[in-house]
């Protein structure tokens, strides 16, 4: 007898259909794999099966029977605990605080943190706690409920492999204890490592249920994307592994061009004494492990703090930035990792994308607003977003939102891209789109430094890596020598190992 299971559900926000009779099977004492491309209705899902949205139609039955769940408290009073993708913590109270408004035992939590060896700070305001803590904390907080359930929404996507790992462990250890897991991820080597089935979602429709190990993941991604667009991208990404890529490669001015971004010597926070240059028609990858200063390089350089010495140089001019703003005056631009950070989520698409251009230094006069809907279009269009442009953001898929959050950038014309891990939690579909689209840019005379926490990213995108720890650059490769080994050397600080 299956633990839960999801017949035939179906959720709908007025035109725009989530999900299409739905079904979805979890068995006791399994990881079950939840999958699907961007906007196929993984989160719309958990969502039902824990209260937060009512489905339209379908049934749940737990443990046999037939149940209605139509709040999260419902949901945790029969032992389903989520954990979401984005933290939902007031940023303003502290750890303590945040834990006592959901109900937590903060003894439980304490306890549950302590068995993954992870210290955190009741005392302190969860805005000043990283989004990795804040990440474990609320599958700590989950644990301490002691579910029979416990349903991971892109957990792993904020993490460094650490700290992966020991969420790995948790998901073992509740598998041995006859309890479940439902595991959203788009790292399909995470699903293939621990997890004992999956159900792929198509279009807000379940496509079939496989065992991950019989196929690997060539298998997962025809069900995910379709037979033949799957074998489609997988030539394409092969094609983008063989090139090799130069500096201005499809610009060739940009290989004798002066630097669009300079930076010489900066010190700020973590960073120290961190030099190097960026040239039009470049994307400059920046490879580090977690916490070797790259937070505070991007924040330095989109204007978010004060660097403590060095210079920035932007087109040949210093960068005195004591505010993003600034930053932005100088056309340099910020995508972050956090989608929700860059956008409106009230707003729609269309507000969303124009939005820069409203008060853009890049622009004076009446606005036009005939042009900006051409603007907005063909941006969307060129992203392939899969929306109505006058559709809420906070309504999009993960990987339509980080689209939105490039495209208003495109939209105004800003040629400098802080790409700060900008495909963290995006299906393989849509990332192989981002990289297209990166790629474009360049080649249309765009600077791009671009940090990932995917090691295998860098081949595809960049035309050269730099490689940071304790706050200094430790290595340069070209793209095409950029295989794992080589930067995992130079991240570790082994630059002399490196060719």
């Amino acid at each position: 007898m299956s633990l839960l299971e999801a017949q035939e559900v179906s959720k709908n926000y007025g035109p725009v259909v989530a999900l299409r009779s739905a079904t979805l099977s979890i068995d006791p004492g399994e990881v079950h794999a939840l999958l699907g491309a961007n906007g196929a209705g993984k989160s719309t899902l958990v969502k039902v099966l824990t209260g937060v949205i009512r489905a339209d139609g379908g049934r749940l039955v737990l443990n046999g029977e037939d149940v209605r769940i139509s709040s999260p408290s419902q949901a945790a009073r029969v032992g389903l605990a989520p954990v979401f993708q984005d933290p939902a913590l007031v940023p303003d109270l502290t750890v303590a605080q945040n834990l006592r408004l959901t109900g937590a035992p903060l003894e439980g939590v304490r306890s549950r943190l302590r068995e993954m060896d992870v210290e955190v700070d009741f005392s302190e305001q969860a805005g000043d706690v990283p989004l990795p803590v804040l990440r474990m904390l609320d599958l700590a907080r989950a644990l301490a409920r002691d579910p029979q359930l416990l349903l991971l929404d892109e957990i792993t996507a904020a993490l460094p492999s650490d700290l992966a790992e020991r969420v790995f462990a948790v998901m073992r250890k509740w598998r041995e204890r006859g309890r479940s897991v439902l595991f959203i991820t788009h790292r399909l080597a995470e699903v293939i490592a621990v997890c004992d089935r999956a159900t792929v979602l198509r279009d807000g429709s379940d496509v079939g249920t496989l065992v991950p190990q019989h196929g690997g993941e060539r298998r997962i991604v025809e069900y995910m994307l379709g037979a033949e667009v799957a074998t489609a991208a997988a030539k394409a990404s092969e094609l983008d592994e063989a090139r090799v890529r130069l500096p201005g490669d499809g610009n060739a001015a940009g290989a004798a061009a002066e630097p669009t971004l300079e930076v010489k010597g900066v010190r700020a926070g973590t960073v120290e004494s961190v030099s190097f240059s960026l040239r039009p028609g470049e994307v400059l990858g920046l490879a580090a492990l977690e916490g070797q200063g790259q937070d505070d390089l991007f924040a330095t350089l989109a204007g978010e703090r004060r660097p403590e010495g060095g210079d920035v140089l932007v087109g040949g001019r210093p960068l005195r930035a004591r505010h993003p703003y600034d930053a932005i005056r100088a056309g340099v631009v910020l995508v972050p990792a956090d989608r929700l950070l860059a956008l409106l989520p009230q707003r729609s698409v269309r507000e969303n994308i124009a939005a820069p251009r409203y008060n853009s230094p890049l622009r004076w006069g009446p606005i036009n607003l005939s042009f900006e809907r051409r603007r907005v279009k063909e941006a969307i269009d060129a992203l392939q977003i899969d929306t109505r442009a006058y559709r809420q953001v906070r309504r999009l898929s993960g990987g339509n939102q980080q689209k939105v959050t490039i495209a208003r950038w495109l939209a105004s014309g800003f040629r400098t891209l802080l790409c700060f891990d900008p495909t963290r939690g995006i299906d393989v579909g849509t990332k192989q789109q981002i990289y297209s689209l990166l790629r474009r840019l360049a080649d249309e005379g765009a600077a791009i430094l671009f940090f990932s926490s995917e090691l295998t990213e860098f081949p595809l995108v960049c035309d050269r890596v730099v490689t940071l720890y304790g706050g200094r650059i430790t290595g340069e490769l070209p793209a095409a020598a950029a295989d794992e080994a080589s930067l995992l050397r130079a991240m570790h600080g082994l630059a002399e190992e490196v060719a």
